[in-house]
């Protein structure tokens, strides 16, 4: 199995620009000065991601009260995503990345064991940025269940 780019905690965190559920443009840049959690999840409406999307919806006021933002990103186009938003009421932003360019600049594209097999997808992935673009928690291969809970004990929030 052919290993992954994987980015560590002290890392500089990899720009980006990509358009959301509206089509708006987001930047990794929008975030400076402020703490963001960006996570990465293989497909909008799936039940794995429906769940981690709704935990961070459930605690996004907490996050937020402690200066983090939350951006969810996956290969869906913004239309999916903006269906996906609607339906689960989910309040922060997701981004489309159907080339699969940021994914993978993140480690979070690449080769993976599902059901006992290498395959090529998605790695749910989830890191901090501090205010100045640092990576500060980089987490692959997380479960989509019980993630926010361990990452606010991780975090101490």
């Amino acid at each position: 199995m052919a290993a992954n780019h994987r980015l560590s905690v002290g890392d500089a965190a990899p720009p980006f620009t990509l358009p959301d559920a509206e089509g708006n443009s987001v930047s990794l840049s929008d975030f400076a000065g402020r703490k963001v959690i960006i996570y990465f999840y293989p497909a909008a409406s799936t039940p794995g991601c429906t769940k981690q999307a709704c935990d961070f919806r459930d605690n996004l006021g907490e996050l937020t009260g402690e200066g983090i933002d939350v951006v969810g990103i996956s290969p869906d186009k913004p239309a999916k995503l903006a269906k996906f938003v609607e339906n689960e009421g989910l309040n922060f932003p997701l981004l489309s990345d159907p080339d699969k360019e940021v994914l993978t600049a993140w480690g979070a594209f690449g080769e993976k064991m599902m059901y006992g097999k290498t395959v090529t997808g998605v790695i749910r992935s989830t890191f901090l940025v501090d205010e100045q673009g640092v990576i500060k928690a980089a987490m692959y291969n997380v479960r989509a269940t019980g993630h926010v809970a361990k990452l606010r004990r991780d975090l101490k929030i």
